[in-house]
């Protein structure tokens, strides 16, 4: 068995367990894992659809450009929540540790370990774009919150509401 033929006879088991690993990642990781409506669960739908296609486009040896979209996806996702740079990006890197497991796990790819390395430098690449990406996400974050700032508009959406307010004031009168 040839190393695409072993990625494409193994894909269910390498992408499942890709996105189960980065679901688990989130703190409610039941929740992603078995909710499947997308409009109830966006993130875990997303997350889903972004990893599986990725996976397909490193099998079918994709352009970079093909992988943008699907990055992004995945990337936006990850930059808008309360994730350490590194731990946003971990699971693009995760895909070499993944495959290995499944690799290893079979007396029938077992042998195909030692030719992963050429895939590892397009997984590589793949999380580099990634972690391009996520920084362009962060810096519009920032920018749309200085400008939240600069409007005022902070003030309503960073402040209590106005009824606690008036609690709050009365209560420190009486």
């Amino acid at each position: 068995m040839e190393l695409s033929e072993a990625l494409s006879a193994k894909k269910k088991d390498i992408v499942g367990l890709w996105i189960d690993r980065t679901l688990d990642s989130y703190s409610s990781p039941g929740f992603f894992k078995k909710s499947t409506d997308p409009f109830a669960n966006p993130v875990g739908s997303i997350i889903s659809q972004g990893l599986t296609i990725l996976y397909e486009h490193l099998l079918a040896n994709a352009e970079q450009q093909e992988f943008v979209e699907p990055l992004d996806q995945v990337v936006r996702i990850r930059a808008v929540q309360d994730f350490a740079p590194s731990q946003a990006m971990a699971p693009f890197l995760e895909l070499k540790w993944v495959i290995r497991q499944i690799f290893s796990a079979s007396k029938e790819t077992r042998h195909l370990l030692g030719e992963l390395d050429k895939l590892d430098c397009r997984i590589d690449a793949m999380a580099l774009a990634a972690f391009d990406n996520y920084l362009v996400c962060r810096e519009q974050l920032f920018r749309n919150r200085i400008r939240e700032l600069k409007s005022g508009r902070a003030i309503l959406t960073d402040s209590a509401c106005p009824s606690a307010i008036m609690r709050h004031n009365n209560d420190q009168s009486a």
